[in-house]
């Protein structure tokens, strides 16, 4: 190197020490959202558990795993504030006491997307999956759309549509593939947009429709766990327990079985073994108390959970594989989290259930059930759509190796309305005062940004949660949580989440003034949801 390149070098250096914002704005980094559906929290073997996920485990260990991550307990609120920042009441995606709101609702005009903010930055924005949004995917700011809205069928979906344009129904036995077709799209606007965008950033949206029911699974992946889970759901809950406290995840006694709690649209055991065969299990009861006919089928339902979870890391290695190709896995934010806890739903939909039909295929419509979904989302309580923790603390990872200099975990408590202040912060962006003339409130969601850099906790007021009449609210340590049962919600109960994170020693009733303060933050928090949910569309 000569005097005059060392001189100009230098000159460069001293310019982006002493700029660091612009740098930054020259650097700003793409985005992979990753989304699972009604995934456990200790499905992933990162998290605890037996199921292989090379590519997310490789991704945890060269970045960061969040220990107390939270989502919305159901699908379409998770979205809701996952693309706008918001608690999903607020924006009329999920119900308010007063009824407003819920999975039809509309969101106001100051409730925009995060691809319409990035797109001010710069970027372009594709969506790949399960939309579960208001609003059309185009208009929402994605320049690319494959949405499937069919989540009855994962071999032969007859809904679902490309850049809002609706698409003819898939035959079956096509070699369609629900989750293989997500990855598919999602590869493709990556190669178009290094073909003809590459010296813009992006922001790719991959929502995956699994593990969500009906359980469907390629056969050879089924095959891969077909005996794995005939040790039964009180053993697997057990191994998962022991690894997450080994991998320092969770700390807490393991909370006793509830054979009781199951979601109530669920139909009756009768019902179930009716339309579905013997075989099927309405409630968590112990494992070695079923006769063998029902463990073989219940043993075969885990392993097509199963198998859907690893085809999923399967595809995901494949969109990680594209961004090598196109030199941008360096610069990119991967993040990967769940919609919510694994589900004891067991609905039959779409095309019903052939009980003739081989479990995982394309002709059965099974459902994890409660004794799986307690494995699943060990070492906590519930499942997905109450708000105690097993319905609501999913896996969080993030990578990225042009910003993450040491991977670890991040004990930090956050929320799924924190990643689009993230993301946007990340982007060298700011959230908007106003959007064409309409005054835009700011985000419930705070910047996770500063926990990138170290484990840290982060100022905010609280988390809050209300989903099917289940309602919490957590301020530092303290979680306060009531579940609703039928008509009536039930008492309050006050755990202290730093030494018991499942939820196994109810201190309300020793702390009765804690727990009034608790719930009037709850109430007023509720009050200011309605407001901003009441405002004009």
């Amino acid at each position: 190197m000569n005097s005059v390149h060392r001189w100009w070098l230098l000159l460069w250096v001293g310019w982006m020490v002493l700029n660091p914002s612009r740098a930054a704005e020259e650097r700003r980094p793409n985005f992979l959202v990753i989304l699972a559906d009604d995934l456990g929290f200790s499905d992933l073997g990162c998290y605890g558990g037996e199921i292989a996920t090379p590519n997310l485990d490789r991704l945890a260990a060269h970045g960061l795993r969040f220990t107390q991550f939270y989502n919305t307990a159901r699908c379409w609120p998770t979205r809701g504030a996952l693309l706008t920042g918001y608690y999903p009441q607020s924006i009329r995606r999920d119900a308010l006491p007063n009824g407003k709101g819920g999975g039809s609702g509309q969101r106001p005009a100051w409730a925009r997307l995060l691809p319409e903010h990035l797109r001010r930055l710069g970027y372009r924005s594709y969506h790949s999956g399960k939309w579960h949004v208001d609003g059309a995917r185009l208009a929402g700011g994605f320049d690319r759309s494959y949405s499937l809205e069919d989540h009855d069928r994962n071999f032969n979906p007859a809904h679902h549509l490309e850049d809002d344009r609706k698409l003819p129904p898939v035959a079956r036995d096509s070699g369609y593939y629900s989750t293989t077709a997500i990855a598919d799209h999602a590869i493709r606007c990556l190669q178009e947009h290094a073909t003809n965008h590459s010296a813009q950033p992006f922001f790719q949206y991959l929502a995956f429709t699994v593990p969500h029911f009906p359980l469907q699974a390629p056969p050879a992946d089924i095959a891969r766990y077909q005996d794995r889970y005939l040790l039964g759901w009180d053993r697997l809950r057990e191994e998962r327990v022991r690894k997450v406290r080994a991998l320092g995840l969770v700390r807490g006694a393991l909370p006793s079985p509830e054979p009781e709690v199951y979601p109530p649209w669920n139909p009756t055991e009768a019902i179930l073994q009716e339309r579905i065969g013997p075989g099927e299990v309405a409630r968590a009861v112990p494992w070695n108390s079923l006769p063998p006919e029902q463990q073989r089928f219940q043993s075969g339902k885990m392993a097509v959970h199963a198998a859907m979870v690893d085809r999923m890391d399967r595809e995901i290695g494949r969109v990680l594989d594209q961004l090598r190709t196109m030199e941008a896995f360096r610069d990119t934010v991967i993040v990967f989290l769940s919609d919510n806890g694994a589900s004891a739903e067991q609905i039959i939909r779409g095309d019903g259930h052939d009980p003739a039909a081989a479990p995982g295929s394309a002709g059965s419509y099974l459902g994890l059930g409660p004794g799986w979904s307690s494995a699943a989302n060990a070492p906590f309580r519930k499942h997905k759509s109450w708000v105690h923790e097993g319905g609501i603390a999913t896996p969080f990872i993030v990578h990225w190796p042009g910003g993450i200099s040491r991977a670890g975990l991040r004990r930090t408590p956050a929320h799924v309305v924190d990643l689009a202040p993230t993301l946007l912060a990340l982007a060298g962006g700011s959230w908007p005062t106003e959007w064409q003339g309409t005054p835009v409130p700011p985000p419930h969601g705070i910047s996770l940004v500063p926990a990138l850099r170290r484990d840290r906790t982060l100022e905010r007021d609280s988390l809050w949660w209300l989903h099917e009449g289940h309602r919490a609210i957590r301020v530092g340590d303290c979680k306060l949580v009531a579940s609703k049962s039928g008509t009536t919600v039930g008492p309050w109960e006050l755990y202290d989440l730093a030494h018991d994170r499942t939820e196994s020693r109810d201190l309300a009733g020793r702390h009765p003034d804690r727990v009034r303060a608790l719930a009037e933050q709850w109430e007023q928090h509720t009050a200011e949801f309605e407001r901003l949910a009441s405002t004009p569309p």
